[in-house]
This record gives C-alpha cells, sequence and structure tokens, in this order.
C-alpha cells in the first residue's frame, strides 16, 4: 500500500485493505450487494425481463478502523469515531510498517 509505505492516512473503500495494513475503510456492505445480486438472478431465472428490473443503489455501508496503524502513524482515534464503527479493530490485522512488508514485490 503506498499510502503506507509513505506513511499518509489513507481511506479504502473495501474492508479487505485495512485487514491489511490501511488505515480506514467506509464503503458498501459486499455482503449485502451480492445478496441482492442473488435475488435479480433469481427472478431472471423465473423469467422477468432484466430491462424490466429497478435499478437500486447500495442501502448498507459499513467501515473498519485498524487501530494498529492508526498507532504507528501516531494517531488518534476520537472515542466518536470509534462508537459508530462497525469493525473498529482487526486482531489479525498488521500495521503496514516497517515499510518493507508493505511491498510485497519490492
Amino acid at each position: 500500500m503506498l499510502a503506507a509505505y509513505h506513511r499518509v492516512p489513507a481511506i479504502y473503500p473495501y474492508r479487505f485493505a485495512v485487514q491489511e495494513g490501511g488505515l480506514i475503510s467506509y464503503g458498501v456492505d459486499q455482503n449485502d450487494l451480492f445478496r441482492r445480486a442473488a435475488s435479480y438472478v433469481d427472478r431472471i431465472l423465473k423469467g422477468e425481463k432484466p430491462a424490466d428490473l429497478p435499478v437500486q443503489a447500495p442501502t448498507k455501508f459499513e467501515s473498519a478502523i485498524n487501530l494498529k496503524t492508526a498507532k504507528a502513524l501516531d494517531l488518534r482515534v476520537p472515542s466518536s469515531l470509534l462508537a459508530i464503527t462497525a469493525y473498529p479493530c482487526f486482531p489479525r490485522a498488521r500495521p503496514c510498517f516497517p515499510p518493507d512488508r508493505c511491498l510485497r514485490n519490492g
């Protein structure tokens, strides 16, 4: 992760980035999207035309904070942010420091 290599706090769209050492993620709940997609597939297989199905916007979002990365960046995470975060800590997550751990190919 380039941001971690340069010690720049960054926000990512997917939770897996936080599990890999990113600081914060905020984005669509992927599991909810897949469940909703499955219902569309079901409707299509039952004979509905795809063009007749309504377009749906995401309705569920999730956030995650890697507290180990925050500590490595000397950032204090406000308790108000922790209170609204769905995944405030990843015990197995590692901060992406030192930089040689970030660069898998270099």
